[in-house]
């Protein structure tokens, strides 16, 4: 009884582990491919002038 406790206990934290590097994984992309937009906007902004009225 307390051997399959521990089993199920040993598989919930490993999923939990999985979920949560799973969640950073997706955050540091997220954050990488946004701050590769602003650059590229930036970049772009500086490279066109701007229009005078």
């Amino acid at each position: 009884m307390e051997s399959q406790f521990l089993s199920i206990l040993a598989l919930v934290a490993f999923v939990l582990l999985l979920a949560v590097t799973g969640g950073i994984g997706y955050l540091t992309l997220a954050d990488w491919r946004d701050r590769r937009r602003r650059e590229d906007e930036k970049r772009e902004t500086r490279r066109t002038p701007a229009k005078r009225r």
